[in-house]
């Protein structure tokens, strides 16, 4: 519709419903935008609470060897934090993923169809840093996974402690048992620096491919302009497909993967 406008612009034609029904566009995708975020989070909580009506269910009829063999920390971070994320790994993971794969591949339909030259040099660039970012995504997740493990080791020695402390201030074993927390809470951060420096060097990967895009676009879509081989609507549409394209790989690496 926005390269519709601007064909009409340019060869001076009245816009008539055209840009109105460009603004009842516009309101209805905020709208629906909006209802889909409350959405999301709504069934991430549905997730959530079944998921921890279950696990407790589990925990309060589990074998008695079982929590002498578990730490009741761990039990704990598994009710709290571990089902938490359930509802991240749905609405901003699973969800968001089908719709940007959705959103790529109807953009890149767009922009073949527009112009088939541009299509192949934007496409070049973007597939060449999707593959470096899977190729550091598929390190990022065994760092997470140990990273989380360290939270709850934590989490499961600052419970330990709290329970026994009448024990420990007895036995006058309170600094050394600060120290082997504190001992967690650095192995924690190590890992958490570890993601940090993995994830890194996605952001300007990503970045570095939607600059050379829009650049390459905009220097071969002007010449192709130029030399009359489409129109600028038709670039504006192309350029308006790039960013549909790009936008959402972009606020997901630059998220971060916790």
């Amino acid at each position: 519709m926005v390269g519709a406008v601007i064909d009409r612009v340019q060869h001076a034609q009245p816009l008539d419903w055209l840009l109105w029904g460009l603004v009842v566009f516009v309101v209805a995708s905020a709208l629906v935008n909006g209802y889909q975020h409350y959405l999301l989070q709504r069934l991430g909580e549905g997730v959530v609470l079944t998921s921890r009506r279950r696990l407790i269910g589990k925990i309060l009829h589990l074998p008695i060897s079982e929590f002498d063999r578990r730490r009741t920390g761990d039990l704990v971070s598994r009710v709290g934090s571990d089902t938490t994320l359930l509802r991240a790994v749905l609405t901003q993971g699973l969800v968001e993923a089908i719709g940007g794969a959705l959103l790529f591949v109807g953009a890149l339909i767009g922009m073949l169809v527009i112009d088939p030259l541009l299509f192949a040099v934007t496409f070049g660039v973007v597939a060449v840093a999707l593959i470096v970012v899977v190729a550091l995504s598929a390190r990022i997740r065994p760092a997470v996974a140990r990273s989380q493990e360290k939270v709850g080791d934590l989490a499961a020695s600052v419970d330990r402690a709290i329970s026994s402390i009448r024990t420990i201030r007895a036995a006058g074993a309170a600094e050394r048992e600060q120290s082997e927390i504190e001992a967690e809470a650095e192995a924690a951060y190590r890992h958490g620096i570890r993601v940090a420096r993995i994830s890194a060097l996605i952001v300007p990967i990503s970045f570095i491919a939607m600059q050379v895009s829009f650049l390459a676009v905009l220097g071969i879509g002007g010449f192709r302009v130029a030399t009359g081989s489409i129109t600028v609507a038709q670039l504006v549409t192309f350029i308006i497909f790039l960013f549909m394209m790009i936008m959402p790989s972009a606020r997901r690496s630059g998220r971060s993967p916790r």
